[in-house]
């Protein structure tokens, strides 16, 4: 299944990340949130639920937001892995990340 990510940091400022069968091939769900959890505490992320409780959508939304744009405009290997943890945590055809809104759908 292909899978087409979308991170959104506002109007006219999408960028588009496709990942194939083959990119998330030996990646599990467990690895794939163990990506994110440590890009969350690489980058410093501050946990949106006061109870400190983090939800993989928060450590998705946060390590985008954290991670900045510019890695995104640039669609380098750390933006590929980005897509491919999320792809392989959410397993949804399309996916959207907007950071600005602070939701993922």
């Amino acid at each position: 299944m292909t899978q087409h990510i979308t991170v959104s940091f506002g109007a006219n400022r999408e960028y588009e990340l496709t990942v194939h069968d083959e990119d998330i091939a030996g990646l599990s769900k467990d690895q794939a949130r163990a990506w994110l959890a440590r890009e969350f505490e690489v980058l410093e992320c501050t946990p949106s639920n006061p109870m400190g409780k983090i939800l993989v959508l928060d450590m998705i939304l946060n390590v985008a937001k954290y991670g900045g744009e510019e890695r995104f405009k640039e669609a380098g290997e750390w933006a590929k892995q980005f897509a491919a943890a999320v792809g392989r945590a959410l397993e949804r055809p399309a996916i959207r990340v907007d950071v600005a809104g602070f939701v993922v759908g």
